[in-house]
């Protein structure tokens, strides 16, 4: 719980400002960086907006590359026709959530632990994200349906870990994670928090001294899993904010998804985990492609997938090789991809 001493925090904080001031508008996007000069584009762009809307912070555009429509983190967030053009197999619900819900916004899929969706909010709208027709309505991820959820959690003492998730669980205010995290403390059987986060690459500026004191009250093991595709989108800022919570003790993990034109080569694999390392970060998960509705056009085949990560163990230190993996609705686990025998070189 936040110390009474503690100063209150203030809505108009700088990370706030700078979630609120986030561009949303793909015509915005595209002339900041010199790329409103093609009527296509940005048709395009608004008409796929439709479908999911456009959100990104400033600063996460500061490190795109001007006047390039191939830019590894454009590519993430800028809206495309190809969005319009899903195979029947590709889904609203790909990885099995909702069959997985045992109470408003409460997942279980396997066993020792339990995820939490805490909001719908994110700083960012990833155009590959596999919630991104999450239906959170009927989640309902409220602070007042919280109190359903962790009864569930204090009535399973087989459950360890919590993971919390959404949306993003860092776009709640400091008062309302302190809240949260004051009602899992008091579940004794539950050792750790895994906060799964994409804000400490695309928002550093969340990691505040108000957050770290909530964190660092939180009297858990915590699991910090962030988001990195690229090694462009790791800059000072963001070594700095993962170095605040490695400072507070916490374990930092990348789980990254291997998307066609963004990272798909066995170059920008090299260099994101070369980055990672540097700034601390452990290599975790390389995701398939979870196959969600309008992500197609993002697919690697999965045989190109098990040569890249065999190229790439052969290429790094075991410790910095993430583990490939897909998940497949009820399954007891993620499904590990192995690498093959060494006959192949990327071409």
């Amino acid at each position: 719980m936040i110390p009474d001493a503690m100063p209150k925090i203030k809505s108009a904080i700088p990370w706030g400002e700078a979630l609120a001031h986030a561009v949303r508008d793909p015509s915005e996007l595209l002339k900041i960086l010199k790329l409103d000069g093609d009527a296509g584009r940005l048709a395009a762009a608004h008409r796929a907006a439709t479908l999911f809307s456009l959100r990104v912070p400033r600063g996460y555009i500061a490190r795109m590359r001007p006047g390039d429509p191939q830019d590894p983190l454009l590519r993430q967030v800028l809206p495309l026709d190809a969005e319009f053009k899903s195979p029947p197999d590709f889904v609203a619900d790909p990885v099995g959530d909702l069959q997985a819900m045992v109470s408003p916004g409460l997942l279980q899929k396997y066993a020792g632990r339990a995820l939490l969706v805490v909001t719908e909010a994110c700083a960012v709208h990833c155009r590959y994200c596999f919630r991104r027709e999450f239906p959170y309505d009927a989640a309902n991820p409220k602070k007042d349906r919280w109190a359903a959820a962790m009864d569930f959690i204090a009535r399973d003492t087989s459950l360890h870990e919590l993971i919390l998730s959404g949306g993003d669980p860092l776009t709640l205010t400091n008062e309302a994670l302190d809240d949260l995290l004051e009602r899992v403390g008091k579940i004794r059987h539950i050792k750790r928090l895994r906060i799964h986060s994409r804000l400490p690459v695309v928002l550093p500026e969340r990691i505040d001294d108000g957050l770290l004191k909530v964190l660092g009250s939180a009297g858990k093991r915590i699991v910090h899993v962030i988001h990195a595709n690229h090694a462009q989108e790791i800059d000072d800022s963001v070594r700095t904010a993962i170095a605040k919570l490695r400072n507070l003790g916490e374990i930092v993990l990348n789980q990254a998804v291997l998307l066609k034109g963004v990272n798909d080569t066995l170059a920008a694999q090299i260099e994101l985990a070369e980055a990672l390392v540097e700034a601390g970060v452990v290599p975790y998960y390389l995701h398939m492609l979870d196959p969600v509705k309008g992500a197609h056009h993002f697919e690697v085949n999965e045989e190109y997938a098990v040569r890249l990560a065999t190229e790439l163990q052969h290429n790094l230190p075991g410790y910095m090789v993430p583990r490939l993996v897909r998940e497949i609705p009820g399954r007891p686990s993620k499904t590990l991809l192995p690498i093959q025998p060494r006959h192949h070189r990327e071409h």
